[in-house]
């Protein structure tokens, strides 16, 4: 188990008053948890930044307060960015009880290579990304490994089930949701959109002649019919 430390002090500065401190190199965060009261801290930016590189949300972070005797066995819950610059505007600590199980999401890692995917022109899709565990704090890890060696056909794939894990830690996603897959690679073909369009001309065409024959018969068909009444169609 890593042991990452940190110092944190008492924040005075609330609300939007907070801005200063980020200008000073100094982020503010939160405590609150088990067996204590919620306090508003700051700690230097550069050493959370160290500390949250190392631990994530997956490592117990040993947080001293310069009032208090003995530090605080938290772990990260939230963590809030600038969505522009992507600095760090808030960092939330949640104090754990060791004797008790917690629930955290664990990153998932794919190991190996597919020979499927050389082999026989397979894609290899990665379904999740994350996974979520119960244990204790102590039996917490960084990452859960899904080794993609044994993929050798297409459709094939590694479920939750699959997934190999360390003392002391249960699954709780579903063991039927799929990890990773060998999808097929779909060619689709478009037809092609000229055969309609060339119909369609013939078709107006074929309209028009007979358009046309329509015209040539009408002054003889007018001829006819004035010839049979006596009477001279007019000019």
């Amino acid at each position: 188990m890593d042991n990452i430390e940190l110092v944190a002090h008492k924040r005075d500065l609330l609300g939007k008053k907070v801005r200063f401190l980020r200008r000073k190199g100094i982020t503010p965060v939160s405590l609150y948890g088990h067996g204590v009261e919620s306090s508003a801290l700051q700690i230097e930016t550069p050493a959370l930044k160290k500390a949250l590189a190392q631990a994530g949300k997956t490592s117990l972070v040993h947080l001293k307060i310069a009032s208090a005797k003995r530090p605080h066995m938290t772990i990260v819950r939230g963590i809030q960015r600038d969505p522009v610059k992507g600095e760090l505007l808030h960092v939330d600590f949640y104090q754990v009880r060791m004797d008790q199980k917690l629930k955290i999401e664990v990153p998932l890692v794919l190991t190996g290579k597919a020979p499927a995917v050389k082999e026989q022109g397979g894609i290899l899709v990665q379904e999740m990304n994350l996974v979520e565990v119960e244990c204790l704090p102590a039996n917490m890890c960084h990452s859960i490994e899904a080794d993609i060696s044994n993929l050798v056909n297409l459709d094939q794939a590694i479920h939750v089930k699959d997934l190999k894990v360390g003392e002391g830690i249960t699954i709780v996603t579903s063991p039927e949701k799929v990890v990773a897959k060998i999808a097929r690679l779909r060619i689709e073909v478009v037809e092609a959109v000229a055969a309609p369009a060339a119909e369609a001309e013939v078709e107006v065409e074929e309209k028009g002649k007979e358009e046309a024959e329509a015209e040539e018969k009408t002054p003889a068909e007018s001829e006819k019919k004035s010839a049979a009444s006596g009477k001279k169609p007019a000019a």
